[in-house]
């Protein structure tokens, strides 16, 4: 089924050419834009076909109507922790152990099977598109749009919040801004500061500590690949379980990462949307602590 949006023209738009109201005030992509143009009932003002160069008008309707998807993953029942859903957009609880995207070593165990599998249970026809990338033994929450309008205008406008458990006793706040490069005959560890590598800024702030180990919260400034876990082993509080980074396998069998919030403004109904993921088990027993990451904050 196709996805149908509508917009009612503002006043500020009055006698604006449609071009103009639709990448300034809809957000289409231009890409988008294109694909809609060439397609007889994709745009339509007030019921009538509306081209790019006709003018629209205060409280004219706009109705968008966007080209049906094709997916060629493979669907495969599995569970999935569904924690947000409605006709656009989905946020999933990812379990660890499990890649968000297929590869030539996961073809069916994936993020994406799972979720090709569900939306065809409800006859629903959508692309994958994850907006965050998790690691395959990261858990937490990972943004799904279901088609090409709400991807564009997401991908760039959500926030994430991640939070970790790092080996030794961290108690103050600070940034991490050091380079993060592939480390020399490695084609997926990295190493942090040589001064040739990209760009990469961290910010975090340690919420409890128990047990030698201490959970800490995240804001990235930028989206390096093991960006936290090459930082916090570059400040030497690696994470737990990591052992690529030099973290312990002694509580914790994976590294103990997980995306916990995700907010963002919904790009159809413009309401601040908040998701929030409890702690997951194993790192609540690395640190002898509660799931509800609001109740250790708390803590002393």
């Amino acid at each position: 089924m196709s996805t149908v949006l509508t917009f009612t023209v503002p006043e500020e738009f009055d006698s604006k050419p449609a071009k103009f109201f639709l990448r300034n005030y809809c957000h289409l992509s231009a890409g988008l834009l294109t694909t809609l143009k060439k397609t007889d009932m994709g745009i339509l003002c007030n019921g009538i076909l509306l081209r790019t160069i006709d003018k629209v008008y205060t409280n004219d309707t706009v109705r968008l109507t966007l080209p049906d998807d094709e997916n060629h993953i493979l669907p495969v029942q599995m569970p999935l922790n569904i924690r947000y859903e409605d006709s656009y957009i989905m946020v999933i609880d990812k379990p660890p152990h499990m890649p968000v995207h297929p590869t030539h070593a996961h073809i069916t165990d994936t993020l994406a099977n799972g979720v090709a599998y569900y939306l065809q249970s409800k006859h629903e026809q959508s692309s994958f598109r994850a907006l965050n990338r998790l690691d395959r033994d990261t858990t937490g929450l990972v943004l799904i749009a279901k088609d090409r309008y709400c991807a564009y205008n997401l991908a760039t406008h959500f926030q994430k919040r991640y939070i970790a458990v790092c080996q030794g006793i961290l108690t103050s706040s600070g940034t991490v801004n050091a380079d993060i490069s592939l480390l020399e005959g490695h084609t997926i560890q990295r190493t942090a500061g040589t001064g040739n590598g990209i760009t990469a800024v961290t910010h975090y702030n340690p919420l409890y500590c128990q047990n030698e180990h201490t959970l800490v919260e995240f804001r990235l400034e930028t989206g390096r690949t093991h960006q936290i876990r090459v930082h916090m082993a570059y400040l030497g509080y690696p994470l737990a379980g990591d052992d690529m980074y030099g973290g312990s396998l002694a509580r914790i069998q994976r590294q103990a990462l997980h995306c916990q919030q995700i907010s963002f403004v919904h790009p159809v109904t413009h309401q601040m949307t908040e998701i929030s993921s409890p702690l997951p088990e194993d790192m609540c027993s690395v640190l002898g602590c509660r799931a509800d990451i609001s109740d250790i904050k708390k803590m002393p």
